[in-house]
């Protein structure tokens, strides 16, 4: 069930709501099991055999951190590695079984046959959570809680599939508050804004920008210059505004039901620097690689060349967290490298011009994301070249690129350089009237579109569901 669907938004959605606030009203903890229990729907919904797998994962999970916080003594490190080291394997067999077995058979010069293994989705997400509340657990940093409302913290469906990676002292003491019971009309109406423009962000926008990135990415051939620009900044364009369009929706989907969840996406491409560009996207992805890997590592406490180990490996586990293939481990490495020249240059201390400073970061972005979207780092290879190869007539004479194309991405572009996001624009004062009818005209544009398309095909997950 995809939030960008008819049977989400006209059935489930409204379903869940009134569920949720009958119950309140006759107990809080009433609320917290049906909300858990439609989580738990939402998610069965794909594959009920997935269910299984959330469910073993989340029982062990709580299990596991009542055994840390009761446990006073030298167990307790023994407790939290097995628990971790559970979780780990249980993400690496699902994730990466075959990418090992297929990297193994080249080595040894055999063929293995594929093993039948569903990825169940969100793994990564609610396998990093739990990660953190059993640190937490064994850092003596969490409160006692129930067993559902545990269930609740995991499950909760505006972040189970996709993220923001939730703290659980970030949600937890909001289903704790009798205020989260009550249906107040101010959050329903930032719910449905916050809703609204993410919907737009991906139907409208990021939907249409994929086929000219598949174009480009999905062909075995060189291309040109021209075109190889034009399928780096389609991709460019569409993970932004899908991956943008999904939190909004995530924190829209959340304050419906008065939880606010934390920011997750805060306009990436305006950042002047890699660093900066990492604390504007996922977030909350880059908050647990820092707490929970960097730091433990050593961070950079331990020297200089400690503190660059550190930061390759925090990037490298980053990236084949994305996905089991060599371009997610390059990105990484990539996006590492680019850390580190980032740090040497703040230690020269020569200032750059805010301008430059957003143009290269900006490119060296979308080289990244040219090595994040290629199927093979053939194709990675190949389309970075085309990128920054020789230009000539005949090739430009030659190019598929089509004028409009680029028109549409030129003003994309502005957009996300720009205008202000889906917070600044919401927040930064009370909607009126003019603003209501705005958005309802958006969403009316959105179903249109979703008409019109899903007569022809399924609707289109987002690119972090994946993951």
């Amino acid at each position: 069930m995809l939030y960008n669907s008819f049977q989400f938004l006209l059935v489930f959605l409204p379903l869940c709501l009134v569920l949720y606030f009958a119950a309140a009203r006759i107990s809080g903890w009433l609320a917290n099991v049906v909300l858990a229990a439609m989580s738990l729907v939402f998610y069965a919904w794909w594959n009920p055999w997935n269910l299984l797998v959330i469910a073993i994962s989340i029982a062990a999970n709580f299990g596991i951190g009542v055994a840390l916080r009761r446990e006073r003594t030298n167990y307790k490190k023994l407790i939290l590695t097995l628990g971790v080291g559970a979780n780990l394997a249980a993400l690496a067999f699902f994730k990466y079984t075959n990418f090992a077995l297929t990297n193994w058979g080249i080595l040894a010069g055999h063929h293995f046959q594929p093993l039948q293994i569903a990825l169940p989705l969100g793994i990564s997400f609610f396998t990093f959570t739990q990660i953190a509340f059993l640190v937490d657990a064994a850092r003596e940093q969490t409160a006692e809680l129930g067993f559902f409302r545990y269930v609740l913290f995991v499950a909760f469906f505006p972040h189970l599939i996709a993220g923001p990676i939730i703290h659980h002292s970030q949600l937890m003491p909001q289903f704790a508050q009798p205020g989260a019971k009550r249906w107040i009309p101010a959050n329903v109406h930032i719910g449905i804004a916050f809703l609204t423009i993410g919907l737009f962000n991906k139907v409208i926008i990021a939907d249409n920008c994929a086929p000219w990135a598949n174009q480009v990415f999905d062909s075995v051939q060189a291309v040109s210059f021209l075109d190889a620009w034009r399928g780096a900044l389609a991709y460019t364009l569409q993970l932004y505004f899908d991956f943008s369009g999904y939190c909004d929706m995530a924190i829209g989907l959340a304050m419906l039901f008065n939880i606010r969840l934390p920011d997750n996406f805060n306009n990436p491409y305006q950042a002047e620097n890699v660093a900066d560009f990492w604390r504007r996207w996922h977030m909350t992805l880059s908050r647990f690689l820092r707490d929970y890997l960097y730091i433990p590592l050593g961070g950079n406490r331990k020297g200089e060349s400690r503190r660059e180990f550190n930061v390759m490996a925090t990037m490298l586990l980053g990236g084949i967290w994305h996905g089991a293939g060599w371009t997610y481990a390059i990105w990484g490495l990539f996006h590492g490298t680019l850390l580190i020249l980032n740090h040497g240059w703040s230690r020269i201390g020569v200032p750059v011009p805010k301008v430059f400073a957003r143009g290269l970061t900006f490119i060296a972005v979308v080289v990244g994301w040219v090595i994040f979207r290629a199927g093979s780092l053939r194709i990675a290879g190949s389309r970075v070249q085309s990128l920054f190869g020789r230009v000539s007539a005949q090739s430009l004479v030659q190019s598929n690129v089509a004028i409009g194309q680029f028109a549409v991405l030129a003003v994309l572009l502005v957009l996300v350089n720009f205008a202000p996001n889906a917070k600044q624009w919401i927040e930064g004062r009370p909607l009126n009237r003019k603003r209501g009818i705005l958005l309802g005209v958006l969403f009316f544009f959105c179903l249109l579109q979703m008409c019109g398309t899903y007569g022809t095909r399924a609707p289109q997950p987002f690119i972090y569901f994946q993951f």
